[in-house]
Parts: structure tokens; C-alpha cells; sequence
């Protein structure tokens, strides 16, 4: 089954005022005149705040707009959170979902990402769905054990009739912000123990579900990582805050 073209996916996380993102989002929109000079497609994940003016700026673009959360609610007395309805009403098309950070810091479990996702495909958005081991799993041999249990757990009981409603985004967490990179070669291991289970999850459209790099993608290996065969894409970190390199990694695209 053929993919949906790569994905690259500019994870902004709290960065940029709003005023400055606008100004960022414009720039963007001037050096590419839409997406027809890259493979990939271009997405963005911004801040809630960001939001309401980047939708509005690349509406029509070919440039997509991402949240970097979502709320497992509808609605209701849940004061600080941000629900599916509202992104989707924003104009919101992707919507980051587990990332390490997030499990990290505020203790997400398996349970709620899996509530969020369903949340997030209720309302038409697709998520992105992060997983990853951190680097006392991976030195213990248990890497690809703890990845896919967090894929099961995320996905467990939810319906995926098209390849192209859901993303999976593979983050080691030990190359996250570290300056560490895991090889094209675990990239790629790993992107075939994700596609495998994907294809016994959903196997009607499991081989076609795009599966993300997260970890230190960069100019320098955004061409080999991306080359490999079950990499579709790249969720960026610190490198999509700099123009130039963001497009140097869309020009790596396939």
C-alpha cells in the first residue's frame, strides 16, 4: 500500500510569541509559495496561542497547521485545557498526542493518550502519536518491548479506516534535546518493528500509516534518515525554529 507523501512536522514546543510566529509563518509562506517544490508535506506545531493566526495565515497554503495537545474532554469544568471541537473548529489538521515531554513532565499513561487520540479523530484531526523508550530501557535491551507496548496502549480498541488518519512518531527519548541522534540504522529497525505491529492492528491500511523520526533530526541526517524505508517523515524539535534548516530538511524529503 502506497503512503501518504512524508510528513515534516516542525514541533515548535514553547517557543516564539505569537507576533513572532506570525511574522516566522510568513516568511515561510513567501520563500515556498505553497508546498510544490517539496515532496513532504510541510506541517506546523505550535503553541495553543499560535493558533488562531497561523491557521488563518496558511489557510489555502498547502501548509498544515498542528496543536502540540489536546484535552481528553468534550467540554466542561476542566479549566486550563484545550478540546478537540475547538482545534478542529480553529481550523487544526494535526494534533501531537503522548510526547515524551508530556509523559515526562506532567505523568501522561498510556490510558489518557489513548483517550486523547480518540478525542482527536472524534473531531477529524489527525494525531500524531508519540512513543519512545528512554535510554535506560534501550541499554537493557527492552527498546522495541516498552515502543510497541505504548502503540498497543495508545491504540488499543480505536477504529483506523485510512492510512492517512493517523501518524505514529517514533521519539527516542535519549536523543531528545541531547545532541544525540539514534543511527539511520535504529531509525529504521525501529520503523519496522512500529510498521509491523501497525500491520496487525489495522491490516487493511496498517502498511500505509506514516511513521515519524523524532529524535535530533537535522540538515546534516535529515537526508538519511528519511531515506529509509519505513521513516516517513520527521517530527522536528530545535531545528524547525531556524527557517533555513526546516527547509533544508523539506528539500530532504521523498
Amino acid at each position: 500500500m502506497a503512503r501518504p507523501r512524508q510528513l515534516i512536522a516542525g514541533n515548535w514546543k514553547m517557543n516564539r510569541l505569537p507576533s513572532e510566529a506570525a511574522a516566522w509563518t510568513r516568511e515561510l509562506l513567501a520563500r515556498v509559495g505553497g508546498t510544490s517544490a517539496f515532496a513532504g508535506e510541510l506541517a506546523l506545531i505550535v503553541p495553543f496561542t499560535h493558533l488562531p493566526a497561523l491557521t488563518q495565515l496558511t489557510f489555502g497554503s498547502g501548509v498544515a497547521v498542528g496543536a502540540q495537545d489536546v484535552s481528553a474532554h468534550e467540554s466542561g469544568a476542566f479549566t486550563g485545557e484545550v478540546s478537540a471541537a475547538m482545534l478542529a473548529d480553529l481550523g487544526v489538521r494535526y494534533v501531537v498526542i503522548g510526547h515524551s515531554e508530556r509523559r515526562s513532565y506532567h505523568g501522561e499513561t498510556d490510558e489518557l493518550v489513548n483517550a486523547k487520540t480518540r478525542a482527536a479523530l472524534a473531531h477529524g484531526l489527525v494525531p500524531i502519536v508519540c512513543v519512545g523508550e528512554k535510554q535506560a530501557e534501550r541499554d537493557a535491551g527492552d527498546a522495541e518491548r516498552v515502543v510497541l507496548a505504548q502503540v498497543r496502549g495508545a491504540l488499543e480498541g480505536i477504529a483506523i479506516d485510512a492510512p492517512e488518519r493517523l501518524v505514529v512518531a517514533y521519539e527516542p527519548v535519549w536523543a531528545i534535546g541531547t545532541g544525540r541522534t539514534a543511527t539511520a540504522a535504529d531509525a529504521a529497525a525501529m520503523g519496522a518493528a512500529v510498521r509491523a505491529e501497525l500491520s496487525r492492528l489495522y491490516p487493511a491500511v496498517g502498511q500505509g500509516v506514516r511513521i515519524l523520526y523524532g529524535g535530533s533530526m537535522k540538515p546534516s541526517n535529515a537526508a538519511e534518515l528519511l531515506s529509509q524505508a519505513n521513516v516517513d517523515g520527521g517530527l522536528i524539535g530545535g531545528a524547525s525554529l531556524e527557517l533555513d534548516d526546516y527547509l533544508r530538511i523539506a528539500e530532504a524529503s521523498l
